[in-house]
């Protein structure tokens, strides 16, 4: 097992390499110069463009320029000098002139946010969607099963944009049973019922559709799992049916149900943009939309880098469950 998760590190830290080199190419050979950004849109003075580029590196070669911004990654980074130096430090992502902020300050206090949205949101669609998906297969062709249909029909139907906006007309609106978050967010160690009660209803908004796909897979595989030999051999025992389901059945296809959890939870955290729009988050959706309003270059290639590395790393978690639930798996 150490063997496997060994070569399974050394696969992903390459493919973090290959993504951010790759990232940094096309941000760096953009048709554009990335220099006159730093001081607005509408920057004409060739002495601060010249400054700000000196600054920040950009008049180095592209190879230096992406070395520079590796060893930021371990021993951080400064730019300027003297009494304009500016110390960012590891793991440094670069520094945004439009925010007067080192990037990596502007990730760590917007991550926490997505993190907790995309964390409620897997909980609330994992048990929603595989208890519903059991219930629809024991009671296959009854009310339960018929009711799981529609909510799958509903839940792929709607898009996330038009479910958090319904949440919130009927829901803060019109029936006053939460007060609109309003941009607000508070940690979790701070206040928990203040934190659940600000993410309660992205975490529906975004878990909907989730829950809905869930709900159908789950139902089809208990299904096909049912009619395996193994299956009716333990019924033919007389084993509870609680633990044919829960120890046979469902452990069957408990693996693709990790896989597809584990990227699905990468994409949100990537992707959360338009729930923490609709619900006015400060979280890293609203720190990318705002650096491409703003053409802040560094954090843009600071928030793709990092949502690729999201994608990567939870594909190695994933590959790692899998091998535990699997021991063939680590033969591979």
């Amino acid at each position: 097992m150490l063997s496997y998760i060994s070569r399974r590190l050394g696969v992903t830290f390459l493919i973090l390499l290959g993504v951010s080199f790759t990232v940094y190419v096309i941000f760096a050979f953009l048709p554009f110069d990335p220099a006159a950004l730093t001081c607005g849109k509408n920057c004409n003075d060739p002495g601060i463009i010249e400054a700000n580029r000196r600054r920040l590196g950009y008049d180095l070669p592209f190879l230096t320029q992406y070395w520079v911004f590796i060893k930021g990654l371990f021993i951080g980074r400064t730019y300027g000098e003297g009494a304009a130096l500016i110390n960012c430090p590891a793991p440094s992502l670069g520094y945004s002139f439009q925010e007067h902020s080192c990037v990596t300050t502007l990730i760590s206090e917007a991550l926490p946010v997505t993190l907790s949205l995309a964390i409620g949101a897997l909980v609330l669609w994992i048990v929603v969607g595989v208890g519903l998906g059991v219930l629809a297969a024991r009671y296959r062709g009854k009310f339960v099963d018929s009711a799981s249909t529609i909510f799958v029909l509903i839940g792929t139907s709607l898009p996330t944009f038009l479910t958090g906006l319904m949440l919130l007309v009927f829901v803060v609106i019109k029936w006053h049973i939460l007060p609109f978050p309003a941009g607000n967010y508070t940690p979790f160690l701070e206040d928990p019922y203040e934190w659940a009660q600000i993410l309660f209803l992205p975490w529906i908004t975004l878990a909907f559709a989730y829950a809905a796909l869930y709900t159908r897979f789950v139902r089809s595989a208990v299904i096909e799992t049912s009619n395996e030999d193994y299956i009716r051999t333990a019924r033919a025992k007389g084993l509870p049916e609680s633990e044919v389901v829960g120890k046979h059945t469902l452990r069957a296809a408990l693996a693709p149900i990790i896989t597809m959890a584990g990227l699905d939870f990468a994409g949100l955290l990537g992707g959360a943009i338009l729930t923490e729009s609709v619900f006015n988050l400060p979280g890293l959706g609203r720190l990318a939309i705002g650096a491409v309003v703003e053409y802040d270059l560094p954090i843009i290639v600071a928030t793709t880098i990092l949502a690729a590395a999201i994608v990567v790393v939870m594909n190695l978690i994933v590959d790692i469950l899998y091998a535990f639930i699997d021991p063939r798996v680590r033969i591979a």
